[in-house]
């Protein structure tokens, strides 16, 4: 140890190298772990966002009639309850509740409602809370920033969130008519906001917070009652008193020191959760891929140290030093280096994690916890690192003991021949991973994790064993190559101990980048060739919800899509509703006149009815590119024809219509209505249904009026610009304002989810970033080591610029064979996860008579493998000649 520490710091820049390397990793998992346990609020740190700063508890009731007793865990809330139904009764009372407790509590309701909010463009959804907020009860609750609390029914103070979209301080906040019927009565829905205060638990989530009765009932509007209980601590016993009455308790001191009956309440009520084995074994793939990336990474600086004290080594075993203690000097170094990289990633990543925690917190819906540090979880986190130094230093430790000591000591250097059966044992390991993936890809799930896994540790192993051979065939073919190239490959070649390990790491690297890569893409493909569009590409679709009997401002809607989408013009979707105003309920079938059911498996209902109604001109959402003959469509609906979408239209050219008008059933009655029905033969045009939007027919008009069925406008459907997204936004907002429900779809064909071009960019990234510095570290470590041959170039007379290339070119041979050999190798691992993606995520269309499609979808991103395997190495070899 003696000798590492003297050794290190006499050469510092390459420890600093070796402890960098170790140190990153260490610093980013530090970083991690401390940021996911900060986002993470458990039971015990959310108390003071529930319950105030003063509360001993909150009680509230699940509302349902037929409760009369629930059991619940040490936290209903995140642990759970289940409920006892019975006879119905009413639920109980805050005096009830309280009696309970056994003796006089102080006590405040908090009402929670969920009204519409009318902002600058429409109307937005809000959380609306009501209760005494100067209550010391309610302390701790929320947060005023700015102006001050509500005195009377008549003031609210909102969050910033909402402040942002229109009513803000000394404005007037008014809640959307059409949610209340108070609003038809006169009564006062308008409010004066005098404060900003921020909730301690959410924070991107439109609220507003008014004293008790500032906010009445809106009609139809979900609302939820607790109430929070001053005094002494509520006990466990307590907490079930209250559960054999149905209510359900919160308890601060039950949460923070649960007994022995909680925690059994607690096991009882959730049961043993069983592990998850396909989550263990991701995890252990990605700890043991992740040590020996550090490993690899860190070699050849280990490598190039052990060659640096290959003399004084020598020296040691010609004073009698054993292997052994020659082996402890070299190991010796990697717990020096180690040990010093382990520390101070954890002290950088907690310094990091502290950095970014606002940065973070901008893009986190809910407030984040304490800054918390979990030491247990960073003691594992340096031990990580200091196990990756101590293997890092296996090889050349090994290697060191058994070098040659007269040579050394007689100043000449060179590596021993690789051992034949190196490359042997490295291609039965391929074989062996080949062989893992291919039954990975058959197995179930759990055995797919496992195989697959194995898969990729025994490639990469096999790949080790094969880098040696590699580089010692690239070198021979050097004799081709200009100087610079030929020089940086038989270097290479010659000291293999500290090459290995550097193309094995970027070639690790690359492997899982591709293997990675590949199933991402291959699952995204999938998906993309499943995906079924509503609508023609780039045309959109108005739609509301308010329901039978309601009127629609239809002309309004249209107002607004041309206010926020200048150019955008509308077209109605004429269709006949699934209920019509009074309550009767439509059904219209089409069959053969053989009997048999015309119908298209592949329905989807995108434009709000299976029916339309036109004469002889459609909309151009019907004869778009791909779509209806306009003409034969015209000539159809004219001739008093109808034209249906379905699977099989050989060989008929007439159909029965069959319309079913069940009307609504009576008070009282329990005989259901008997429904009438029509039949009509008419004239039909089949089509196919890939030609259709969607629907199952188009009848005209004079036919809808013999099946005593009223047409109506259904959607609009837009016509030029595609709408984008900012006014799609916009747009959804005012049509909300002008009914509940209002909404608008663009269709924009199969949108990659954020998070996967997200995970395919952090794939790029971090690939790029291991490469980069793998292959830095190794050009490094390599000119350090090379000191005396490229003197020996410049005393021949080589300028500056051959040793600029020399250097570049061994970046290029290193980044360039990794790259390849990565690549290559991740291809296995990679194609096998594709087919268990492709079995979980089956195709099927969820119609009678239409089997699910168990596809397999190959997609390999090429411009990524292409950027890892070319443009990467020309870059590091580009930095390297800076």
């Amino acid at each position: 140890l003696r000798i590492a520490r003297r050794e290190a710091m006499r050469s510092k820049g390459r420890s600093i190298l070796m402890l960098v390397m170790i140190a990153l990793p260490v610093l980013g998992v530090t970083a991690a772990d401390v940021i996911i346990a900060t986002q993470n609020v458990n039971s015990v740190e959310s108390l003071d966002r529930r319950l105030g700063t003063e509360a001993a508890a909150m009680v509230y009731t699940t509302e349902d009639p037929g409760v009369n007793r629930v059991r619940q865990g040490i936290d209903p809330d995140s642990g759970g309850y289940s409920v006892a139904s019975g006879a119905a009764v009413p639920a109980p009372s805050l005096a009830t509740m309280l009696a309970a407790l056994g003796h006089h509590r102080a006590a405040t309701e908090v009402v929670m409602t969920y009204p519409g909010v009318r902002t600058r463009r429409g109307v937005v959804s809000v959380d609306a809370t009501q209760l005494q907020v100067t209550d010391p009860l309610a302390h701790g609750l929320f947060r005023l920033t700015h102006g001050r609390w509500p005195r009377n029914a008549n003031e609210v103070v909102v969050n910033q969130a909402l402040a942002d979209r229109g009513p803000s301080v000394g404005h007037e906040l008014s809640l959307s008519e059409y949610a209340s019927l108070d609003a038809r009565t006169g009564a006062d829905l308008t409010r004066k906001v005098v404060g900003i205060a921020e909730s301690t638990s959410q924070r991107s989530q439109p609220q507003l917070v008014g004293l008790p009765g500032s906010i009445p009932a809106l009609h139809g509007q979900q609302v939820d009652r607790s109430w929070l209980i001053g005094g002494r601590a509520v006990p466990w016993s307590a907490v079930q008193k209250l559960n054999r009455i149905g209510v359900l308790v919160v308890s601060r001191s039950v949460i923070l020191h649960p007994n022995a009956a909680a925690r059994a309440a607690q096991v009882a009520l959730g049961g043993r959760q069983k592990v998850d084995h396909s989550v263990l074994t991701i995890a252990v793939l990605v700890v043991v891929m992740a040590l020996i990336e550090v490993v690899l990474l860190a070699g050849p600086a280990f490598a190039v140290g052990a060659r640096r004290q290959a003399r004084p080594l020598a020296v040691l075993a010609a004073s009698g030093g054993t292997p052994q203690q020659a082996r402890r000097v070299v190991l010796a170094t990697g717990v020096v280096i180690g040990t010093a990289g382990a520390l101070a990633g954890v002290v950088v990543g907690i310094g990091s994690a502290r950095l970014f925690e606002p940065i973070l917190q901008r893009f986190n819906p809910d407030w984040f916890g304490p800054f918390q540090i979990q030491w247990l979880h960073l003691a594992g986190v340096a031990l990580f690192g200091l196990v990756s130094a101590l293997l890092a230093a296996v090889v050349p430790a090994w290697i060191a003991s058994r070098q040659d000591v007269v040579a050394v000591l007689a100043g000449r250097r060179g590596d021993r021949k690789p051992s034949p059966r190196s490359p042997y044992v490295g291609l039965v390991l391929l074989a062996v991973g080949i062989g893992l993936a291919v039954v990975g890809a058959k197995q179930s799930q759990l055995g797919t994790a496992i195989a697959i896994a194995a898969s990729a540790i025994c490639c990469v192993l096999g790949m080790l064993f094969l880098v040696p051979v590699v580089v010692v065939g690239v070198a021979r073919l050097g004799r081709f190559l200009p100087l610079p190239l030929r020089f940086a490959v038989r270097d290479a070649a010659r000291h293999r101990t500290r090459t290995t390990p550097a193309v094995a790491a970027v070639a690790a690297s690359v492997m899982g980048v591709v293997a990675l890569g590949i199933g991402v893409s291959s699952s995204t493909a999938g998906d993309r060739a499943k995906y079924e569009p509503s609508l023609p590409m780039g045309m959109s679709a108005v739609s509301s919800n308010v329901g039978p009997g309601n009127p629609v401002p239809w002309a309004q809607y249209a107002k607004a899509v041309t206010r926020e989408a200048p150019g955008v013009l509308t077209e109605p979707i004429i269709g006949l509703p699934y209920e019509e105003h009074n309550g009767t309920t439509i059904n219209v079938t089409f069959a053969g006149l053989d009997g048999v059911q015309l119908q298209s498996t592949s329905f989807g209902p995108s434009l709000g009815a299976d029916v339309f109604v036109y004469g002889g001109t459609l909309p151009k959402v019907f004869t778009r590119p791909g779509g209806l003959d306009a003409a034969a469509a015209a000539r159809t609906l004219d001739a008093g024809g109808v034209i249906v979408f379905a699977d099989h239209p050989v060989g008929r050219s007439r159909v029965v219509v069959r319309a079913e008008l069940t009307p609504p059933g009576r008070d009282g009655s329990s005989a259901p209505p008997a429904p009438v029905v029509t039949k009509r033969t008419v004239p039909a045009l089949i089509v196919r249904s890939g030609a259709r939007t969607s629907g199952t027919a188009i009848i005209p008009p004079g036919l809808a009026r013999q099946l005593d069925v009223h047409p109506t406008t259904i959607e609009l459907v837009t016509d030029g610009p595609t709408i984008t997204k900012d006014q799609e936004k916009n747009l959804s907002e005012r049509l909300n304002g002008l009914t509940p429900g209002g909404s608008v779809y663009v269709e924009r064909g199969y949108q990659t989810p954020s998070s996967t071009w997200i995970l395919q960019l952090v794939l790029a990234c971090l690939g790029a970033l291991l490469m980069l510095g793998g292959t830095l570290t190794a050009t490094f470590l390599a000119l350090s080591d090379a000191r005396p041959d490229l003197a020996t170039l410049s005393a021949v007379g080589a300028a500056p610029r051959t040793r600029r290339a020399v250097a570049a070119a061994y970046a290029l041979a290193v980044g360039g064979v990794g790259a390849v050999l990565g690549a290559a190798v991740g291809f296995v691992p990679g194609i096998a996860v594709t087919y268990p993606l492709a079995a979980a995520n089956p195709h099927s269309c969820f119609q009678p008579g239409c089997p699910p499609v168990h596809a397999h979808f190959l997609d390999v991103p090429w411009l990524m493998v292409g950027g890892v395997v070319v443009l990467l190495p020309l870059l590091v070899s580009a930095v390297v000649w800076v």
